[in-house]
């Protein structure tokens, strides 16, 4: 009986020899793959969010265009400034706001939309909305966002 128990704690001994774990070499190659992995996905979901506030800029200086020409509508002349939409300015008549909430005039990276009144190149009005950095001018994502 004795034998047979040392001869199966021998058995045992030999098999986990015979296991293969992952060796150092082999962990350092799982990392570094995992971590590319993680970099290339970060990459797309940070340029993903840019990409929408952009898009919500665009579309939210469009809408906030069409409620200063309902205003204009309403009440036969434009907004002096864009807090007119949310709230009546006095002696204006006709006025059947709000037509905006005062979040709208932020554009999604917090920066004013800038009203001008008269437009350049002969129109009306001016919204711009100067893009992620917050600055005139700029490319991608700092470009500016103008209503046409």
């Amino acid at each position: 009986m004795d034998k047979r128990i040392a001869g199966g704690a021998g058995r045992r001994n030999g098999a986990r020899r015979n296991q293969a774990g992952m060796s150092l070499l082999e962990i350092i190659i799982v990392i570094v793959l995992i971590g590319g992995v993680l970099t290339l996905v970060g990459s797309r979901v940070l340029g993903g969010a840019d990409r929408g506030k952009a898009n919500l800029a665009r579309s939210q200086v469009q809408t906030l265009a069409a409620k200063i020409e309902n205003y204009q509508l309403d009440t036969g002349r434009l907004p002096a400034r864009l807090e007119d939409l949310a709230t009546a300015p006095p002696g204006v008549g006709g006025w059947l706001g709000p037509y905006a909430k005062e979040s709208e005039f932020a554009d999604p990276w917090g920066h004013p939309v800038i009203y001008r009144i008269p437009g350049e190149d002969g129109r009306g009005f001016d919204l711009v909305s100067h893009g992620k950095d917050g600055q005139p001018g700029g490319a991608s994502y700092d470009a500016d966002i103008i209503y046409e």
